[in-house]
């Protein structure tokens, strides 16, 4: 057996319309399947995946602690262009989310948080 690609990743989330908005307009998501105030579905732009996000609501007050922490890291989303790239930077910036930069001379990339301070990756 060979693991060909990620297919979809899942988060907890605090607040789950204000994190669907976030990737809808940061990143292009479509949501393809919600239950309200529980789940949503989102797939990326020309993704052949039924989903390639999964949010879940959970009851939790404040911001995650801050520092690394056993768990998640962060997501990487690949862009097609240098353009696209350009583009999601001028909208993380504009949403306040982004968080740093970098060329990795294989490939370029930007850091960003969602409104959970979940960081992920926007890359080409």
């Amino acid at each position: 057996m060979a693991v060909r690609r990620l297919n979809h990743a899942v988060l907890y989330v605090r607040d789950l319309a204000r994190t669907v908005s976030f990737y809808r307009e940061t990143l292009g998501f479509e949501v393809r399947t919600e239950v309200p105030g529980r789940a949503a579905f989102l797939r990326a732009p020309g993704s052949a995946n039924d989903h390639d996000l999964g949010l879940f609501q959970i009851d939790g007050a404040g911001p995650p602690a801050p520092g690394p922490h056993v768990g998640l890291y962060h997501l990487a989303w690949e862009v097609g262009s240098l353009p696209d790239l350009i583009e999601a930077r001028e909208k993380l910036s504009a949403a306040g989310a982004l968080v740093g930069q970098s060329d990795h001379r294989v490939s370029k990339s930007l850091y960003a948080q969602d409104p959970n301070g979940i960081e992920f990756e926007v890359m080409w």
